[in-house]
This record gives C-alpha cells, sequence and structure tokens, in this order.
C-alpha cells in the first residue's frame, strides 16, 4: 500500500525536478511512511511513498526490471500475486525479489501489456514507464478503489494519488469548479472522471491512460456488467458457492507481512468477514468498530455481541458529536471532498486509533450491499417498477419493509408515502428511474450554487452512452449507478481508503472480490426475489454467527449531522455565520446559503429534514475545503502534515546514477 506522484514536462534542470518530486510526496507521506524513493529520466519525475505490507525489505519503490527499460510506481494490492508471479515464471519473465507484488505488476505489464490490469485480483493505481518508447501509462483497478488524479499545469502533466499533491508543483492553483460541485450535490459524490476542483480529473474506474509526447488516450480495460450466467444447480449448493467465493476472497486478503485486523460495525456483512477471518487468520484476530454516545447511532451492543460469539479481541472507539467537530477539518482535508454526511469524520478516527494498536492492514465489509442487492433501493426500485401492478393493500404492506430504521416511514406517514410512490412509479430522467427519489435531496443541495446549469446532465450522459446499460433490468441499472457513483466516490474512498491512509492504514474488501462479485450476480433474483434482504448471504452463514445477527432489519451506518456542529460551535463555523467568510465563496447563491445556515441554527434538531442536514454538512465541508485548498493553497501551506521525508532510494537516470539517499523537506 503506498502513494504516488509525478510530473511530466519538458526536462527541468535536475536539482529542480528533484525538489518538486519530492515536496510533492511530502504532502502524502501519510499514505506510506515505511519507505519514500523517486525516479528521474528527461522530461519525467515519479515516485512513491510505501506502506510496507508485503515484502517490506525488498519491495521500495520505484522499481525497475533487470535490463532497467522499464519503471513501475504501484500503489495498492495484487492478493493473487503468488499465481500470477507462478504463471509468469513459467514464462520465462525474470524476478529479483522473493514475493513482491508490485514486481509481479511490471512484469505482468511486460507479459501481456494491458490485457494484465483485468488479471489482477486487488485495488491498484498505478504508474510505468518504458525508456525505449518514452511511454508513460497510468491505471487504476476495476472498482476504483484506489485514487489516481492527473491535471495539466503549463505544458507539464501531473499525476497523484491524492490532490493535495499539485499544490507542490510550481504555479499549480486549486480552484472549485461550480459545474463539477452541482453533480456532487446532486449524486452524493463525484462523476467517474471529475472532480471538484477545475482542471484536476480522476482516472475512471476500470481504465488506463496512455501519454505518448503530446498524445493523451483513454482506454476502458474492463466494462462494468452484471451479465454473467444464472447459477446452475440447488439452492443449498448456491449457498455453499456464495460461501466458497467469500472464503477464497478472505483467505487472499489475509496474504501479508503483517497482522490484519478487522473493522467489525455488528452488521451481517463485517460479521460474515470477521467469522472468516477468525477461521483463517494465524493470528487472534482484533476487531475495531466506532461506538456512539448518541443511542441514536450507536450499534456496540451487535458489535459485542459478533466479536464475544466469535472470540476476538475487541476496540470500541467512543465518539461524540464535538469530536466529529472537532475532527471534520483534518478529514476534509484527508478526503479532499464535499461531503453530504459526516460518517467519514468516526471513521477517521477509528483508523487514528487502529494505528495506534500497532495494525497496518484491516478488512471490511463494504461492497456486500452493492453485490448482495442488501441496499433498500433496490426493495424500493422493485416496488416502484411493480407500482402499477400491486393494489392499495399490496403497496402499503411493501412500503412498511423499506426502511424500518425511519420514523417517518412508519405507519402515520403512510398517505404521504403512498402519494410520493405514485408520483415516482413513472421514469422521469431517461435511465435514472432507480435513483429519482434519492436524486430529490440533491436538487435541494444543488440549489447552493448561483449556476442553475442541470446537475444531472453529466450523469445522463454517463448512462446514455454506457455498454450494455440500456439493457440492463431496472435493478441491475441500481447496481450499476450504485458501482459507478457512490461506493467508489464515497464510501470506498471519502469514508474508506482516504482517512484510513490518513493514519498509514490499508484497508481491505473480500466482497470486492471480482469472483464475489461474479457469485452474487449469478445467484441473485433466482434464489430471492430481492425482497429479502440478502436472504442467501444470511443462509450461508447463519450457523456460525449469532442468530440476532442474520435475523435484524438492516441498520445503515450513520453518525451526527448538522446537530454536531449547531451544539458544540467550533471556530470554523464562521465560515458559513460570518457574511464576510461566505462571501469569498463566490460561487453561491449566498441567500440560499444563509437561509439554510439560519435554519439549521435556530431550528430544534427534529425539525430539520433529511434534506436541508444533507445540504448543510455539503456547505460546511465546501467552505471548510475552499479554505483549505482555494486560499491556503493545499501542499504549499501548513495544512499538509509536517515531518521529514526519508528518502531511501533515488535514481536519476540523465546522470546515470543510483545512490542512497537521506533528504530531509520542510
Amino acid at each position: 500500500m503506498c502513494g504516488l506522484a509525478g510530473f511530466l514536462s519538458t526536462p527541468p534542470a535536475s536539482g529542480a525536478a528533484a525538489e518538486v518530486i519530492t515536496s510533492m510526496l511530502s504532502t502524502i507521506r501519510h499514505r506510506g511512511p515505511d519507505q519514500a524513493g523517486y525516479y528521474l529520466d528527461d522530461g519525467l519525475a515519479m515516485g512513491t511513498v510505501r506502506l510496507a505490507i508485503v515484502d517490506p525489505a525488498d519491495g521500495a519503490q520505484p522499481m525497475a526490471d533487470p535490463d532497467e527499460r522499464h519503471w513501475i510506481c504501484f500503489n495498492g494490492e495484487i492478493y493473487n500475486h503468488v499465481e500470477l508471479r507462478a504463471e509468469l515464471e513459467g514464462l520465462g519473465r525474470p524476478f529479483r525479489t522473493d514475493h513482491s507484488d508490485t514486481e509481479v505488476a511490471l512484469q505482468a505489464w511486460i507479459q501481456w501489456g494491458p490485457a494484465c490490469f483485468a488479471r489482477f485480483n486487488g485495488p491498484f493505481a498505478l504508474a510505468i514507464r518504458d525508456n525505449v518508447t518514452g511511454r508513460l501509462v497510468l491505471a487504476r483497478d476495476r472498482y476504483g478503489k484506489r485514487p489516481l488524479y492527473y491535471a495539466e499545469q503549463g505544458g507539464a502533466l501531473l499525476f497523484a494519488s491524492e490532490m493535495k499533491s499539485f499544490g507542490a508543483f510550481p504555479g499549480f492553483r486549486f480552484e472549485l469548479s461550480p459545474q463539477d460541485l452541482a453533480a456532487i450535490y446532486a449524486v452524493w459524490t463525484p462523476l467517474p472522471d471529475r472532480t471538484p476542483f477545475a482542471g484536476v480529473r480522476q482516472l475512471p474506474m476500470g481504465s488506463y491512460l496512455e501519454v505518448d509526447g503530446d498524445r493523451r488516450s483513454l482506454h476502458p480495460y474492463e466494462e462494468l456488467s452484471f451479465d454473467v450466467p444464472g447459477f446452475d444447480g440447488t439452492e443449498a449448493q448456491a449457498v455453499e458457492f456464495v460461501r466458497e467465493s467469500l472464503r477464497t476472497a478472505v483467505e487472499l486478503r489475509l496474504r501479508s507481512d503483517v497482522e490484519v485486523g478487522v473493522y467489525l460495525s455488528g452488521g451481517l456483512d463485517s460479521s460474515v468477514v470477521t467469522s472468516l477471518a477468525t477461521q483463517l487468520s494465524r493470528h487472534q484476530v482484533r476487531t475495531f468498530s466506532v461506538a456512539f454516545k448518541d443511542k441514536n447511532f450507536d450499534e456496540s451492543d451487535s458489535q459485542l455481541l459478533v466479536a464475544e460469539h466469535l472470540g476476538t479481541e475487541h476496540c470500541a472507539v467512543p465518539v461524540t458529536g464535538a469530536d466529529i467537530a472537532d475532527n471534520l477539518p483534518a478529514a476534509v482535508y484527508h478526503a479532499e471532498m464535499p461531503t453530504f454526511r459526516t460518517s467519514f469524520v468516526p471513521m477517521f478516527l477509528l483508523s487514528r486509533h487502529v494505528r495506534d494498536a500497532g495494525i497496518k492492514t484491516v478488512l471490511s465489509g463494504e461492497g456486500s450491499d452493492e453485490a448482495f442487492l442488501g441496499y433498500s433501493l433496490f426493495r424500493e426500485t422493485m416496488l416502484r417498477e411493480r407500482w402499477h401492478r400491486l393494489d392499495d393493500s399490496g403497496r402499503r404492506a411493501a412500503l412498511a419493509t423499506l426502511h424500518p430504521e425511519l420514523a417517518h416511514f412508519g405507519p402515520a406517514h403512510q398517505s404521504h408515502l403512498l402519494g410520493l410512490y405514485q408520483q415516482f412509479a413513472t421514469e422521469r430522467m431517461p435511465g435514472l428511474f432507480s435513483h429519482e427519489l434519492r436524486y430529490q435531496n440533491g436538487r435541494f443541495a444543488a440549489r447552493l450554487l448561483a449556476s442553475r446549469e442541470d446537475p444531472f446532465a453529466g450523469l445522463l450522459d454517463l448512462v446514455a452512452h454506457a455498454p450494455g446499460y440500456r439493457a440492463m433490468s431496472a435493478v441491475q441499472k441500481a447496481q450499476w449507478l450504485e458501482y459507478k457513483t457512490l461506493l467508489p466516490g464515497f464510501l470506498l474512498s471519502t469514508q474508506g481508503e482516504r482517512v484510513a491512509l490518513a493514519h498509514s492504514v490499508e484497508n481491505r474488501c473480500p466482497f470486492l472480490d471480482p469472483a464475489v462479485v461474479r457469485a452474487a450476480s449469478s445467484v441473485n433474483l433466482r434464489f430471492d426475489d430481492g425482497w429479502n434482504e440478502k436472504a442467501l448471504l444470511k443462509k450461508a452463514f447463519r450457523a456460525e454467527l449469532p442468530q440476532w445477527t442474520t435475523s435484524r432489519p438492516k441498520q445503515p451506518y450513520r453518525a451526527p449531522g448538522s446537530e454536531a456542529f449547531k451544539e458544540n460551535r467550533p471556530d470554523y463555523l464562521e465560515l458559513l455565520l460570518s457574511d464576510a467568510e461566505l462571501g469569498k465563496l463566490d460561487f453561491l447563491d449566498q441567500r440560499f446559503a444563509r437561509r439554510l445556515t439560519d435554519r439549521i441554527m435556530t431550528s430544534p434538531v427534529e425539525e430539520v429534514s433529511t434534506k436541508e442536514d444533507q445540504a448543510f454538512v455539503y456547505l460546511l465541508t465546501t467552505a471548510v475545503l475552499h479554505r483549505q485548498f482555494v486560499l491556503d493553497g493545499a501542499g504549499r501551506t501548513s495544512g499538509a502534515p509536517a515531518g521529514a521525508l526519508d528518502l531511501k532510494v533515488t535514481v536519476d537516470r540523465r546522470r546515470s546514477v543510483q545512490t542512497v539517499k537521506e533528504t530531509q523537506t520542510r
């Protein structure tokens, strides 16, 4: 697990290039405190900061093949690197390390070219340079778990694992993009190739970018699809099939030269992962969770029940509204994104505790709801699709099961809900039927912006041109949208990878194993019509989990929202309360932003609607992000973490030397 950064430009002076790449790497040293290095060639500088998890002794980066023609900077893990290495050795590829997955990635590229990416089981972002052709290739994993950003600056191509690295490049300035903010507010995440900043793009999931001189060409290497053959067997066989696919996925993700812990939320998904880890790990499994002081959000009783049942060494980190208010700016700095929820802040605090406990790697249950249709969104889509075929009693019965955790879905509100679902039983936005209800909250948040452009234009264009999308069922389209937006754009990034790596912790997700996703797609809706949430998954693990875990309704992970700031009044709230500070956000509709802030500050918590709460969190996190990146400049300021960057390996091909250096920056 690592972070990478680099630039490709006309050849600067050697000293200048070394200074710039070192500065860029210093801004992301939290991602890899164990080793850092860079590589220089005519017009190219690229480097890594490394969190040593696999082959700590011999996996130093940047890494070259024996001929030093190809160089790689690699961020991620290839869980099937053992099998790929054996295959590559059989084909005659030479290896210099014993079991570095970085070297496997490099040799796989040399052997198979871009076809190698679809063979990798695991999250990755990488940069590979061919010194003979001068070609540079940037690539990202199929589910977008590892970030990779790029931008143009004064004729140079910049790339990095985190955008803050660009702030260390001479002349680069951040500017928030109102058009992209509108999409983020409406869809809850950036579109697959976008960011909140003008001119900064992210490499889409499942794609690679070829850079050859002035030519840039973006290519998909794997399209997202759920069109797999249905499972040909009995339900009992399907249960065993699902169980074994997950067992293999967990076993692969326990491959590590350091101890692996587990995030245990107390729900089904993390409990399944914990159960398998206790069976397969060579250590007693340590589990970690968040415990909220506010019982409306707390799941610690369920967490303890599972931990005691499975015999893990469990630790719960207590989090209050004050903790969220105190730590939001630091979490936003690492997330680099406006957010609609505060739930990423407790995860930021949890990862800090995990690091302090001596754990570098954790397993989590992310990706299960997308693969096994666990969200109420999927049941809601099926209900709306069948709406005109149901009578009144059938509609009422179905509505009662959708959101048992939400008070406004209770019996007292059924008449209103019947009218709402009647209104949305017919598609209004082409291709977005499943998400139209969710996107109503996004329309409200988008009113924060002075620009009145359609916030859904980019998403509508995306689905209109997505291969195979039109032929998908309504539920498959809902899955596709979740895999393309909320999963990589918030759950795996803001709430996952970014806040974990802020404290040098790697998060591994067995439910994102391609074999698990294929298995789920092959059994979904055949043995369960989707109405009984994750029925097959529950059957597969019912015998080894507490009965409560497999029978209770889903409890979505939530955290205190606007009330945390209203009650605790952090200093940075002045970014919204002061007209002078709010006026610096000149892309906002100032009157609407002021009305929203006043309502949040003066209204009882129970009178604040979900859409108002989300819009306020968006407004506050945008203001914090603007202060950190636009006004303060991110990588150019003290907003970057303090400390020394220890550069172990430096290679400058222009001088044909390889040296070991100790370089202090900042």
